[in-house]
């Protein structure tokens, strides 16, 4: 079985999107394939749970090797209702974001015996999980995936600025020694200036290889993802 965690140059880079096209492409392969998001903020309650979009698209994409779909507290454990800065969410409502409850629900999903494994992230890499009194983070979600010994999947959102992001986050990734599997470039706006040029400059920067290119609101060819699966494997 292999386990990536999925990281993003920033938020609303399309860290899901990226995470359900890679999830269902493992399955038509033939290959199972579940994502975890153990921390989502901004849920609404449906059929008395707290049900995060962004888990549910996750469970949706995801497969067991007997078929079945699995609960959504299963893929999305932490469950906070404020659409806000987890840390903050979790402060307000008393959870704990803890090591333990991460690494507990990647277990439980280990068990199903997965090919393929995706824990996708919330934010960035340095996501607080805790604050001290003096409202200084202490914990980050980076912490969590470096003690997991995780390898890495980088989702850079094409727009302005995201050569800065997408070298800094690799730079952070590294620092913690962590091996990043690769990149992929998802075309968030489509509208970004020089597009073409800046997807060459990160070539040329990111020694990781590029896993797929996402064009913005189009189809992306099955070929383009079987190849990504491929790398990961």
């Amino acid at each position: 079985m292999k386990q990536y965690f999925v990281t993003g140059t920033d938020t609303e880079v399309g860290k899901t999107y990226v995470t359900c096209q890679l999830l269902r492409a493992a399955n038509n392969a033939s290959l199972t394939a579940i994502g975890y998001k153990p921390i989502a903020a901004g849920c609404e309650l449906v059929n008395g749970e707290w049900v995060n979009e962004d888990a549910l698209n996750i469970q949706q994409a995801s497969a067991c090797a007997n078929g079945q779909t699995l609960p959504i507290n299963e893929i999305n454990p932490i469950a906070l209702t404020p659409p806000i800065a987890p840390h903050i969410a979790a402060h307000e409502e008393g959870v704990a974001l803890t090591h333990e409850k991460i690494a507990e629900g990647l277990n439980a999903l280990a068990a199903y015996r997965p090919d393929i494994l995706l824990m996708e992230g919330a934010g960035g890499w340095r996501l607080p999980l805790t604050i001290g009194s003096d409202n200084t983070p202490t914990h980050y979600l980076s912490d969590v995936v470096k003690a997991l010994k995780m390898d890495v999947i980088m989702v850079v959102g094409m727009r302005l600025g995201c050569l800065n992001h997408a070298l800094l986050t690799a730079e952070a990734i590294r620092a913690d020694g962590l091996i990043i599997k690769g990149w992929v470039a998802n075309d968030i706006t489509g509208n970004m200036t020089r597009y073409q040029e800046n997807l060459r400059s990160l070539k040329a920067m990111l020694p990781e290889p590029l896993l797929a290119e996402i064009p913005y609101q189009t189809g992306i060819e099955a070929g383009t993802l079987l190849s990504a699966i491929e790398q990961l494997g």
